[in-house]
């Protein structure tokens, strides 16, 4: 049976939250809210922890989970970033975006796409997630909080408490959240290009030819 803090969305509690990042630090899987969606997290470096979301979500080894981090450059120290793609990354981080990327050599090559060597990332603007980050010090590998076969992430608290306590470590309850998961761009071609449209709105520059 897992944890359950209730945080304050817009002033966390730095004693819940140092409390978070020790079960984070300990090998643990955590429930948490992102200015999209609520999410499933762990450490960066653990493995078993990735595999447990993928066994909460039913994910095969061809998915591949989220680098959230705090800032820009946190994103620059696990991807290669262009000119290009600064500039549009500086526009719209913190926000409800994903953004696909060349991976860097601090990449764990298990989060990194089998063939293209990309990764996803985001840095989301939310008061609970940043604090998280900060406390933890590192980026979180993170997916939405998506169970098999419901058609939209979980939203209510009270829902997530009931179907995550025996999945998990760590239920951060921050009180409702969005239903739409983040808006993914990927930087891998010659213009960015849209992966999936979400929260963010779609830049300017942003290629949209064939995305639904």
């Amino acid at each position: 049976m897992s944890r359950v803090f209730e945080i304050h969305p817009e002033t966390p509690q730095a004693r819940l939250i140092r409390q978070a990042a020790e079960v984070i630090g300990e090998g643990g899987v955590i429930v948490y809210p992102t200015d999209s969606c609520y999410a499933l997290g762990c450490a960066l470096g653990n493995k078993e922890g990735m595999e447990r979301i993928r066994r909460i979500r039913r994910l095969d080894d061809q998915y591949h989970l989220t680098l959230v981090c705090r800032d820009l450059s946190e994103i620059a120290t696990y991807a290669k970033v262009d000119n290009t793609a600064y500039r549009f990354l500086k526009a719209i981080t913190p926000g409800p975006y994903a953004f696909i990327l060349k991976a860097t050599h601090e990449v764990p090559r298990r989060l990194q796409h089998p063939k293209r060597k990309t990764v996803g990332l985001r840095v989301p603007d939310h008061p609970i997630a940043q604090a998280l980050l900060e406390a933890v010090g590192q980026p979180l590998m993170s997916s939405t909080l998506q169970l098999p076969g419901d058609e939209l992430p979980l939203a209510d608290s009270v829902d997530i408490r009931e179907r995550m306590a025996p999945l998990v470590d760590l239920v951060i309850d921050g009180g409702p959240c969005g239903l739409e998961p983040t808006t993914v761009i990927d930087f891998e071609g010659e213009v960015p290009h849209l992966l999936r449209r979400g929260k963010g709105e779609v830049p300017p520059g942003v290629e949209e030819t064939g995305t639904d």
